[in-house]
């Protein structure tokens, strides 16, 4: 017989199933960008009407043309389980710090007086 246990038991592996499924950017709805944690109805809107005029390539580009979404949002969408282009999010490597290099001030030319010039 099903029983009100086996019924939690499912609904319950249906949601962890849920939590766990990719969210694609450039065709979810609405409503099932804003089962991503961190987007609402604002910026669920903001994805749908942004992609209407061209889908997402990359990340970047999501970055690019939604207002409201930059690189530390995006890594927080991205392990939340939405993806981009079927991508997760991975930053740009950061470019190395450049040291400047001390250089020595070249040493003054010497003087020659003008004395020693005309003898």
């Amino acid at each position: 017989m099903f029983s009100i246990r086996h019924a939690l038991a499912a609904a319950l592996t249906v949601c962890a199933f849920n939590v766990f499924a990719a969210v694609e950017a450039n065709q979810a709805s609405a409503t099932e960008l804003q089962t991503v944690r961190g987007i609402g109805p604002s910026l669920s809107g903001k994805i749908v009407q942004t992609r209407k005029s061209a889908a997402f390539k990359n990340w970047t580009d999501l970055i690019e043309r939604v207002q409201g979404v930059g690189p530390g949002n995006a890594a927080r969408l991205s392990q939340a389980g939405l993806t981009v282009a079927g991508a997760t999010y991975a930053p740009a490597p950061k470019a190395a710090a450049v040291k400047p290099v001390a250089t020595k001030a070249p040493a003054p030319a010497p003087t020659v007086s003008r004395t020693a010039i005309q003898r």
